[in-house]
This record gives structure tokens, C-alpha cells and sequence, in this order.
């Protein structure tokens, strides 16, 4: 079960969290999670070349340990970078010593302010001693691209529905999302830019 709206509930529980950025301008920032990887990394990074698009991607440890060439090429092509745990760790299920320094053991790959908890999940614990040291970035929008029941059109139809300016926008660099993010974001990015929308990095 999830939305793709982020409910203005959360908003109001977590208003330390970024949830979006400003409502006055007409842009949006796209924002990938769970690379980098060999299988779907590189198709991303050319449509967005295509397009002369910069994004945000929220790194895994182990992906970039893995992949340090990608990782790399994300840098070169000037996108933004944001931890997101070193074993993709679900913060509800994870004690807060061991998920902060699970975060720490990714910070020492890739040196950013940006943190995304993986899945949207983190506790008011670790939120508070993450605080210091990261904006804490969630999303207003979240596209379903890693849900395999969900057909390419529709993600394509849910991301285009509720976005609005200053959005945060989810993808996933990820397996499971290869379908529908291949499909959805150059159509999406297309539909964005005949309504003069732009877009940026976090």
C-alpha cells in the first residue's frame, strides 16, 4: 500500500522534513532512488541528457561501492547527490545507532547535505539527530514505478495528475521500476515542458 500524494497529514507531523520546495515557481525537481545501477542508471542519465535535465539521485552505499564508474558519471554529469543509507535500511525496523551509522558508512562514498530514508521510513529519533547534518528530503509526489502491478501508462498518469509547482517527484534507478520509468519519464518530461515547466536540482 501507498499513496502517490503525500498526504498533508505527514506534512503537518513532519514539518521539519521537505516535503516540496516553493509553490510560487513553475518547477519541479526529479529525484531517483535505490542506484546506481548498470541496468537502468545509464538510460536514465540519457534522457535526462536529451533533455538537458539535472535531477537529484539518492545513492545506496553498496550500489555505488559496486558501480564506482556510474557513480561517477552521475557526478560528471552534474546531477545532485543524496545519501540513502548504505543497505537501503528500512528506519522503522532498524535501531538508531545502527541506521545512523549505516548512513555515516555511505556518507564516507559520496559527501552530501541531502538524506532520503529509504522507503519514507525513519523514526522522530533519528530524524532529530539526522537534522544537524541533512535536509531531510521526502516528496509530494511519488510515481509507483517500482510497483510491478502497475501498468506504464498509469505511473505515466500518476505523475502527471499530481504534480504542481515546486513538486519533489520519485523514481527509482532500480530493477523492479525499469518498465515504467523507461516509459513515464520522457513522456513526462515532454507533457512538463509544453506547460513551461522547468526543473532543477535539490
Amino acid at each position: 500500500m501507498y499513496l502517490t500524494k503525500a498526504p498533508l497529514l505527514l506534512q503537518w507531523l513532519y514539518p521539519a522534513l521537505t516535503w516540496h520546495r516553493s509553490r510560487s515557481e513553475k518547477r519541479l525537481y526529479l529525484t531517483f532512488d535505490d542506484g546506481p545501477i548498470p541496468d537502468v542508471t545509464p538510460q536514465i542519465l540519457n534522457t535526462l541528457k536529451n533533455y538537458q535535465i539535472k535531477a537529484t539521485f539518492f545513492c545506496v552505499g553498496e550500489n555505488i561501492k559496486k558501480h564506482p564508474d556510474l557513480f561517477h558519471r552521475l557526478l560528471e554529469n552534474g546531477h545532485r547527490i543524496g545519501n540513502h543509507t548504505y543497505h537501503h535500511l528500512n528506519g522503522w525496523h532498524t535501531p538508531t545507532d545502527t541506521y545512523l551509522a549505516d548512513i555515516n558508512q555511505c556518507e564516507q562514498l559520496i559527501h552530501t547535505n541531502l538524506f532520503r530514508p529509504p522507503y519514507g521510513r525513519g523514526t522522530r529519533a533519528q530524524y532529530a539527530r539526522l537534522r544537524h547534518q541533512y535536509e531531510i528530503i521526502m516528496w509530494d509526489v511519488l510515481s509507483g514505478d517500482f510497483d510491478q502491478q502497475l501498468s506504464p501508462d498509469r505511473c505515466l498518469a500518476n505523475v502527471i495528475r499530481h504534480a504542481r509547482n515546486g513538486s519533489i517527484i520519485v523514481f527509482h534507478d532500480n530493477v523492479k521500476a525499469i518498465p515504467r520509468v523507461t516509459y513515464t519519464l520522457p513522456r513526462a518530461i515532454e507533457y512538463w515542458l509544453a506547460k513551461g515547466y522547468q526543473f532543477d536540482t535539490l
